[in-house]
């Protein structure tokens, strides 16, 4: 048995697209990500460019630390994701920040962490 800890400070790999930081910390079998989306991002804004694609096609799990993300979805769903919200969004979707403060998520999803923003 094993306890694994590591900083965010100090990421196994960092991402800068657009009004993005995406830090990720990688354990045996899982790996996590916190992504901060500074004010006026917007996926297809900021993240299609680097991926392609209509909307984003990551399922995403994690808590919102700070600030606000609409989410749009393909079939015209949406919600509004606030500080402490956990989160499970589905692939197909348009999301942005809300406001003029950054946003900052945990993500827990491996696959999402390991390729979000990566081209």
């Amino acid at each position: 048995m094993a306890v694994h800890s590591k900083s965010f400070d100090e990421p196994d790999e960092q991402r800068t697209p657009d009004k993005t930081v995406v830090n990720v910390v990688k354990f045996p079998g899982a790996s996590v990500a916190k992504i901060t989306f500074q004010p006026g991002w917007r996926w297809s804004e900021c993240i299609r460019p680097v991926v392609g694609g209509e909307s984003c096609q990551v399922r995403h799990v994690g808590t919102l630390v700070s600030g606000e993300i609409e989410v749009v979805h393909d079939d015209g769903s949406k919600a509004r994701l606030a500080a402490g919200s956990a989160y499970l969004i589905e692939p197909g979707h348009d999301a942005w920040v809300v406001g003029d403060e950054p946003a900052i998520g945990l993500e827990f999803e491996s696959h999402a962490a390991e390729t979000y923003a990566k081209s």
